[in-house]
């Protein structure tokens, strides 16, 4: 996908884009073998300042749209899923910051040496005792004056021991129910981590997602002003549903790729005859044609709804970014097992130009990050309390 704005920068974030990507794709296998955290991958966006494209240029950063950050996205997700996964979830939380903290000096001041430094942000949202369900906390913030302490059971955080900062959930005081929450900003040298849980999956290996026990103290000025009920309904949502489905869209692209190819390698040897593999690329061509359909519509909804904060808080935009979110992880698993019936055991082995197993284990996780059953429920009751939008273009 592209984007209609900055024309030039966009051209620019591609190129760097493309050059972290080749280092990427050089360890991507490495890093899935070994679950290792993407060190050169993470080196080289540190390198091509890719980490701080999204911070306004007045705070040093680039600027950069909703759509570019889905470009780069797709990149990395072509070379390797773990760097794109990490990459995603950074800018997450950086919309975060950029929507939301840019009225507040501590925030703005961060947001600079992020663009500097080329800082890495992790998140601690999911927390034991609650799963995933990442508008309650059990953990509550403490204020103690100007600083503030927090303890949490934090089951997740990916890459966590080696970010530069972590964007943390909490009630907003002892005593508040558990979905008043706040966010805040801690510090590497604030906080501490003790490992509760190791990171040995199916797939993703490489985003080192293990559990800790975080405990910080901080001044009272990192916590972000707005709620995080406003936090996550105005940028935190859209964003995951976004980034995450671009490099979702990256991995299907990747795996049809391999099987154009396997296709085309056919047709060379026979080309009197049509390869039996042919209908099946033309059905994932149409799949792969859907998703980024599905994902320049997802983008272009939310960049409109940004303008007017009551669409986006209306159960029209909700019901339908969440539908971006389901609609990827399950279109990605339809491409890559279409790739894999093409390619055929070329595909199943993994030392061939063909293999797909790494894009299908990193593919299975897509359905269970922010569970689409958890989602679909959330949906369905929307629906219950609003009319369905039967427009074909919105008008």
């Amino acid at each position: 996908m592209t984007s209609a704005l900055a024309p030039n920068l966009m051209v620019d974030i591609v190129a760097r884009a493309k050059r972290v990507g080749s280092v990427a794709a050089a360890h991507a296998s490495d890093v899935d073998r070994n679950s290792r955290f993407p060190a050169e991958a993470i080196g080289a966006l540190k390198a091509e300042r890719l980490l701080s494209i999204m911070i306004p240029k007045v705070l040093g950063g680039e600027g950069a749209t909703t759509a570019q950050i889905c470009e780069v996205c797709a990149i990395l997700g072509q070379n390797c899923s773990s760097t794109a996964m990490i990459f995603a979830m950074h800018q997450i939380k950086l919309s975060s910051l950029v929507a939301h903290g840019v009225e507040a000096n501590w925030h703005r001041d961060f947001m600079q040496t992020i663009a500097r430094d080329q800082l890495l942000l992790a998140s601690a949202t999911t927390e034991g005792g609650i799963g995933g369900d990442l508008r309650n906390s059990i953990c509550a913030v403490e204020r103690h004056g100007d600083s503030f302490s927090l303890a949490k059971d934090a089951t997740v955080i990916s890459y966590g021991s080696v970010a530069d900062a972590i964007l943390v959930t909490a009630r907003a005081n002892p005593d508040a129910p558990s979905s008043d929450q706040v966010m805040v900003v801690a510090v590497k040298g604030q906080y501490t981590l003790d490992r509760t849980s190791l990171w040995d999956t199916l797939g993703m290996r490489g985003t080192c997602s293990e559990g800790f026990k975080f405990n910080c103290t901080a001044p009272v000025e990192q916590i972000l002003p707005k709620p995080f009920a406003e936090i996550a309904a105005q940028s935190m949502l859209s964003a995951s549903h976004l980034f995450w489905g671009a490099l979702w869209y990256g991995i299907a692209s990747e795996a049809f790729n391999r099987a154009q190819s396997f296709v085309k390698a056919a047709a060379r040897r026979a080309p009197s005859v049509t390869p039996p593999g042919a209908m099946h690329l033309a059905e994932a061509a149409v799949t792969l044609q859907t998703m980024r359909a599905t994902l320049k519509e997802g983008v272009l909804r939310f960049e409109a709804a940004r303008k007017k904060p009551d669409t986006m808080s209306s159960i029209g935009f909700a019901t339908a970014i969440n539908n971006v979110k389901v609609a990827m992880s399950q279109s990605m698993l339809q491409v890559i097992d279409q790739s894999l019936l093409i390619c055929g055991i070329l595909g199943y082995k993994n030392d061939t130009p063909y293999s797909l197993g790494r894009q299908l284990r990193d593919a299975h996780s897509a359905r269970l990050m922010i569970s689409n059953d958890r989602i679909l429920l959330n949906t369905s009751n929307l629906l219950l309390m609003a009319r369905a939008d039967s427009s074909l273009l919105g008008l």
